[in-house]
């Protein structure tokens, strides 16, 4: 068995590969780095080896608690099954000590496949599964998408994009106009009709496989509004497509969704204001968590797509009247220099 190349010793790949070996009831088999993301998660390919080689590989997940909790994403696996969706499959779990053992879907991402351009086939597949997996919604069986947890995300904005990584102070005018602005995003996505939602629906956890695509991260999923993952996909956090490629997924999606019998704004117009208004309680989150990742967890990549938050951030604050007061705190934060890097 061979194991990743780690600086000084890693305890918990030690105590995973054992756990490894125990389930398969071999050691004949390599481990390497598969991936890594935002959060502590890990993730290893586990490769037969020895009489073994050339069997299926798997992925091994590494969930250190208490700082994660793999409960969720066991149950949500199994949602995304049933309701048709190709997620990995849990074939063993140990929750105590975080330890997941999981399907392998491939090492090909859509982020990857997309690097060379848009491809419209990979943006079908991902929204008539996207159209899937709200179909299947069932009330109550995940955590609503509620006040409190809208309004945590969105203090992520002032907290770590404005007050710790650009250094900048607001003035009680722009701190209460926020709060207004604030009040009517969350009012907006709360009165949309409800659905299952991954919250990362994007081309960095979809891959190309088959069926395609797989779908992965989705730990976090929750009841919550309509528009949330159809944004999430043409609104990526790492790609940006032109206009017309966006208003022509969207509508696609509008489209499949009536077809289906979602509970879409029969109202284009009214459903692409909720979608675009949704889309900006994201983007001004993921500002705050790119910010927070780069500040507390020491991973500084995270800030580069910071332009592009903002690239997407502004238009819609501008677009929108009662959103003008955002659009000119926006403005007025494009001169402040990070206080990140920053020479003291």
């Amino acid at each position: 068995m061979t194991e990743p190349d780690t600086a000084g010793v890693d305890e918990r790949l030690a105590l995973l590969t054992g756990w490894i070996a125990a389930t398969l009831g071999t050691r004949d088999f390599a481990c390497a780095s598969a991936s890594a993301d935002a959060s502590f998660r890990r993730y290893f390919r586990i490769v037969p080896q020895g009489a073994a080689a050339g069997e299926r590989t798997l992925i091994a997940m590494d969930a250190p608690p208490p700082r994660e909790d793999c409960r969720p994403f066991v149950k949500v696996a199994a949602l995304l099954g049933a309701a048709g969706v190709h997620a990995p499959r849990v074939l063993a779990q140990d929750l105590e000590r975080g330890f997941l053992l999981l399907t392998d879907l491939g090492d090909t991402t859509y982020l990857a496949a997309l690097r060379r351009g848009f491809d419209p086939a990979l943006f079908a597949d991902a929204t008539d599964t996207l159209v899937r997996w709200q179909v299947a919604t069932r009330a109550g069986v995940l955590p609503p998408y509620d006040d409190a947890l809208l309004r945590r995300e969105l203090a992520l904005f002032p907290e770590w994009y404005v007050g710790r990584y650009l250094g900048a102070t607001l003035a009680d005018d722009e701190r209460n106009d926020l709060a207004r602005v604030f009040d009517l995003l969350v009012a907006d996505h709360l009165a949309q009709p409800r659905v299952y939602v991954h919250r990362d629906y994007m081309p960095r956890n979809l891959m190309v496989c088959e069926p395609n695509p797989g779908v992965l991260d989705f730990q976090d999923a929750v009841e919550g509004p309509i528009t949330y993952d159809a944004v999430c996909l043409y609104k990526d956090a790492f790609l940006s497509w032109d206009e017309a490629t966006f208003m022509d997924g969207v509508i696609r999606y509008w489209e499949k969704a009536k077809r289906a019998g979602l509970p879409v704004d029969s109202d284009f117009h009214a459903f692409f204001r909720a979608l675009e208004w949704m889309g900006l309680q994201r983007h001004l989150k993921v500002l705050g968590i790119f910010a927070r990742i780069a500040l507390r967890d020491g991973k500084a990549g995270y800030v580069e797509d910071t332009p592009r938050f903002l690239a997407y951030a502004k238009p819609v604050a501008r677009r929108y009247r009662e959103l003008a007061p955002l659009a000119k705190l926006l403005d007025r934060l494009d001169a402040v220099e990070p206080a990140v890097g920053r020479a003291s």
